[in-house]
């Protein structure tokens, strides 16, 4: 299984923001600027985080990016599902059909270790994830040149 790229974006916007506690909180640009991601793609990813209740977004002077309570404990697994959705692993009733599905074996085994992947993320939180050595490291990133 391979995560889409919104979700990676996703899960490394909320490790960073998890280490910047305690100082000016960093914008929606800086974010995108340290992480080395299009600032389109992190504002998309922002929006849906804000969305979903695990960060605080403030315009303006004074404003940034903040985790709130429900982020740091956010579960990687729940939020995986809930980025990645649970459709099957392959696509079997698309445009042209695979003559197995009726009584394939295949779908059912996928699903089980889709599922098996999840469940191995669901214990493991953001706070988890940004445990030193991680979280001083985020925090020595510095800014490069942005992706075009």
């Amino acid at each position: 299984m391979r995560l889409t790229r919104f979700t990676d974006v996703a899960l490394r916007v909320l490790m960073r923001l998890a280490v910047a506690e305690g100082v000016d909180p960093p914008t929606t640009r800086e974010v995108a600027d340290t992480m080395r991601v299009p600032y389109t793609h992190a504002a998309k990813v922002v929006a849906r985080l804000q969305h979903l209740n695990l960060l605080d977004a403030r315009r303006g002077r004074g404003g940034g990016l903040t985790l709130t309570a429900a982020g740091h404990s956010a579960s990687i697994g729940a939020l995986v599902r809930e980025l990645e959705g649970t459709d099957d692993v392959v696509e079997c009733e698309g445009d042209t059909p695979c003559p197995l599905r009726s009584d394939c074996r295949l779908r059912g085994a996928l699903r089980r270790a889709q599922e098996a992947f999840y469940a191995s993320l669901d214990p493991i939180t953001v706070t988890d994830l940004v445990a030193s050595p991680t979280g001083p490291l985020l925090l020595g990133i510095g800014s490069g040149p942005p992706p075009d």
